[in-house]
C-alpha cells in the first residue's frame, strides 16, 4: 500500500485535474466520493482505477480487496484532492463509460442542454429512484462533474447514461415516444397511451429548443397552481416520472 502525505505530490496535482471537464476528458477518467457511493460504484461493473483513503477508512477496503490500489493519505491531502466542502475520507477514481448498447435504451429521462450540475445529479437520483434505466444526456453540464455525481447520492451506475447528441437521440430511440415537458398548452400527462417513453426535460432557462419539441412524439404540461409559472427542471422531471409511474 502506498502513502501520501504531501499536498504537492505529482499524483496528487494530476488528480486534482480531474476537478475540471477538460482534465476529465483529456484522462478520460473520473471521480467519486464517498464509501457508500464507492461501493456502489463497484458492485455495478465499474472497475476502481485508484483508491485513496484516509487511515481510518484503510482497513476496511483492504478486507473488501482492493489492497493493491490503495494509497493512504493524511486529511489534508485528502482536502487537496476533494471537492467536497467536508471530505468523506474515501476517494476513488474510475475511467469514463463508453455509451451503452442502444438496445438497453429504454423508458426514462431526457436531459436536454441541463446546465445545473445539482438539477442534472438529481434527475438522475430520481431515475434510479423510480426504476427507470435510461438517462440520455443532449448537451448542458458533465453528467461527470462532482457535484453532478454528489446531487446523484451514488445513483449513477444504477441506470444506463447515454451521452448523445440530439440527431443521434432520434436516430437511435427507434419507436420510443419522445415527451417533451412544456410550460404551457402541452396535454395531460394521462393522455398518453403508454408508461414506455422518454421524458426530455429542458434547460433551466430557455426550455426546450422549438427544433427539438417539433421533433417530440408529444408535449405534456405538468399540473401546477396558476401562481406559478412551472417548477424547475429537476422537480418537473421528478414529477413527470413518478405520475408516469402510478398512473
Amino acid at each position: 500500500m502506498k502513502n501520501i502525505t504531501s499536498t504537492q505530490n505529482g499524483t496528487i496535482k494530476e488528480l486534482v485535474k480531474l476537478h475540471s471537464a477538460k482534465g476529465r476528458k483529456a484522462a478520460q477518467q473520473f471521480f467519486v466520493e464517498g464509501k457508500r457511493a464507492v461501493s456502489t460504484f463497484i458492485k455495478n461493473g465499474y472497475t476502481p482505477l485508484s483508491l485513496f483513503v484516509t487511515e481510518e477508512h484503510s482497513d476496511a477496503f483492504k478486507a473488501l480487496g482492493f489492497a493493491q490500489i490503495i494509497t493512504e493519505v493524511t486529511k489534508p491531502v485528502m482536502q487537496k484532492m476533494s471537492a467536497a466542502k467536508t471530505p468523506s475520507g474515501v476517494l476513488c477514481t474510475f475511467a469514463i463509460p463508453q455509451n451503452p448498447d442502444t438496445t438497453k435504451l429504454s423508458s426514462g429521462l431526457v436531459l436536454a442542454n441541463i446546465s445545473d450540475p445539482g438539477n442534472m445529479g438529481t434527475l438522475i437520483r430520481s431515475c434510479a429512484a423510480f426504476g427507470y434505466k435510461s438517462v440520455v444526456v443532449v448537451e448542458g453540464c458533465d453528467p461527470f462533474c462532482p457535484k453532478t455525481l454528489q446531487a446523484s447520492a451514488g445513483t449513477l451506475p444504477l441506470v444506463n447514461l447515454f451521452v448523445w447528441s440530439w440527431q443521434e437521440l432520434i436516430k437511435k430511440k427507434k419507436e420510443l415516444p419522445l415527451v417533451a415537458l412544456v410550460i404551457k398548452n402541452g396535454k395531460e400527462l394521462e393522455s398518453l397511451q403508454s408508461k414506455k417513453v422518454l421524458f426530455v426535460v429542458g434547460n433551466e432557462a430557455h426550455g426546450i429548443k422549438p427544433e427539438w419539441i417539433g421533433q417530440c412524439q408529444q408535449c405534456v404540461t405538468l399540473p401546477n397552481s396558476s401562481h406559478v409559472e412551472s417548477p424547475n427542471a429537476a422537480i418537473a422531471g421528478t414529477l413527470a416520472l413518478a405520475l408516469n409511474e402510478f398512473r
